[in-house]
């Protein structure tokens, strides 16, 4: 008979087991109950204690406590060899590995080192826990949640007077074995943090490739501009002229980028932006100074510099100073002139540094 024959409301049958002897079908019917659960559970108690061999055996306590020193110098060793690694292997170095084949040594080497520094001290946690603090069972009635003041008293002085039971003042091995797997991991962790900073930057956000005699090119032509090719409301992007000799050419372009405009002197008001550029021709930074985005909308008629990203407007006639948005600062002007044939060059170098502010920020 299967399942699906069994009568309506019958229990189904116990497996042998005194499993299911009480079960009945849900979907056979109403089924009337005895009512009402036990008024009391019975207690199923503990099971009885059995003693550990490190419990009975001093020697077998010597060497429960020699295997979680062993754990604990293995962690404090493989901390030592990271740091060995971090500095000896090159991080491009790749090597053969049965198994994985060709693979980065450097992740590699790392990887296990940490693997097993912080291995040796959770396995010789757990083993000392195991094997040589205390093991006995304890039963607490529920209370309330939070006890009474004598009784958190209490708990404090049995948790320092306590302390001894793990047996840590007793043997030695132990804590000075702890005390390295302790300390050491966490170098393993924090040095890859620290080194992959790389060296601080020292004035190389704050200064660019812009120099005295530098031609001011066409971006990405590289040709170079005669001020008489600058006409009222156009505008070039360049770049210097030296940029093809960078070794990091997107780093320094990133920098460096200008926007070249020519105005009617009459509308620069500011005296010193008609003093660094042409006869009403002017160089500004490209780089917005609210979050590095390039400025790359110029209006003639208004003229006006607007930052895509985020909105910041300039003002090119008031040396371009922040008119809207979030930019807190004016876009730092390149002095220009031309030389003797009539090319466009930097005066000098940018005054103060380019894009968006930061904490080292100081003049280029």
């Amino acid at each position: 008979m299967s399942e699906h024959d069994t009568p309506r409301g019958e229990v189904v049958p116990s497996d042998g087991n005194g499993y299911g002897a009480n079960a009945v079908r849900l979907d056979q019917g109403h089924i009337e109950g005895t009512g009402g659960l036990p008024a009391r559970f019975e207690n199923p108690g503990l099971p009885p204690h059995v003693a550990r061999m490190s419990d009975l055996d001093e020697k077998a306590a010597k060497r429960a406590e020699k295997q979680v020193a062993t754990l604990f110098g293995i962690s404090s060793l493989a901390t030592v060899l990271f740091v060995i690694a971090y500095f000896a292997i090159d991080p491009e170095q790749a090597a053969f590995l049965p198994g994985i084949g060709k693979a980065n040594l450097y992740n590699v080497v790392l990887g296990v080192c940490l693997a097993f520094a912080l291995l040796g001290v959770g396995v010789g946690a757990v083993h000392w826990a195991k094997t040589l603090m205390p093991d006995t069972e304890m039963v607490e009635e529920r209370h309330p949640q939070r006890a009474s003041d004598e009784d958190r008293k209490r708990a404090v002085d049995n948790f320092v007077g306590e302390g001894g039971k793990s047996q840590i003042g007793r043997r030695p091995l132990i804590k000075f074995s702890l005390a390295g797997a302790l300390a050491l991991p966490p170098i393993a962790l924090i040095l890859p943090l620290v080194g992959g900073l790389g060296p601080l930057p020292k004035d190389e956000l704050s200064k660019t490739m812009w120099k005295k005699g530098d031609r001011l090119v066409r971006d990405p032509e590289r040709t170079p501009i005669r001020a008489d090719q600058v006409t009222i409301g156009s505008v070039f992007h360049v770049l210097p002229e030296s940029i093809k000799d960078s070794q990091h050419v997107l780093e320094d372009k990133a920098k460096a980028a200008v926007l070249l405009m020519r105005l009617n002197p009459d509308d620069i008001k500011p005296q010193k932006e008609r003093d660094w550029g042409h006869e009403g021709i002017v160089a500004y930074s490209k780089i917005c100074t609210h979050v590095g985005c390039p400025v790359g909308l110029y209006e003639q008629q208004t003229h006006h510099l607007l930052c895509p990203c985020h909105q910041s407007t300039f003002d090119v006639t008031n040396d371009c100073k922040v008119i809207f948005g979030p930019a807190k600062r004016p876009l730092p002007q390149l002095k220009i002139t031309v030389d003797s044939e009539g090319y466009l060059v930097a005066d000098a170098p940018f005054r103060e540094a380019v894009g968006p502010s930061f904490w080292e920020r100081g003049h280029a």
